[in-house]
């Protein structure tokens, strides 16, 4: 079984930054895609980032130029930087990673996802 625990969420200010994390863990071989999204109240999920095999990075054009994913020298780890954060980007945000278990079948595991309010 793969396991995603998140944290960083929160209430911010407009304005302000939080930095999201996610572990992965659980008998994993391989680790290739790893991404964040979001649900809006009434709205569906959305891509926020994505971080791709190839190293490639995708964003949501609503929040380019303001948030990043990364992800740590520990591979089992990826980071959403979020900056000049706005009401609208209120959602739970969730973690999300592709990959290899160490029984060579493939997983796509989500993380229980955690709350981010942005409000005065």
């Amino acid at each position: 079984q793969v396991q995603l625990v998140e944290s960083g969420g929160g209430l911010v200010q407009p304005g302000g930054s939080l930095r999201l994390s996610c572990t992965v863990s659980g008998s994993i071989f391989s680790i290739n895609d790893m991404g964040w999204y979001r649900r809006a109240p009434g709205k569906e999920k959305e891509l926020v980032a994505l971080l791709n095999t190839h190293g490639t990075t995708d964003y949501a054009d609503s929040v380019k130029d303001r948030f990043t994913i990364s992800r740590g020298d520990a591979k089992n780890t990826v980071y959403l930087q979020m900056n000049i954060l706005k009401p609208e980007d209120t959602a739970v945000y969730y973690c999300n990673a592709v990959g290899t278990s160490d029984s060579f079948t493939s997983f796509n595991s989500w993380g229980q996802g955690t709350q981010v309010t942005v409000a005065s």
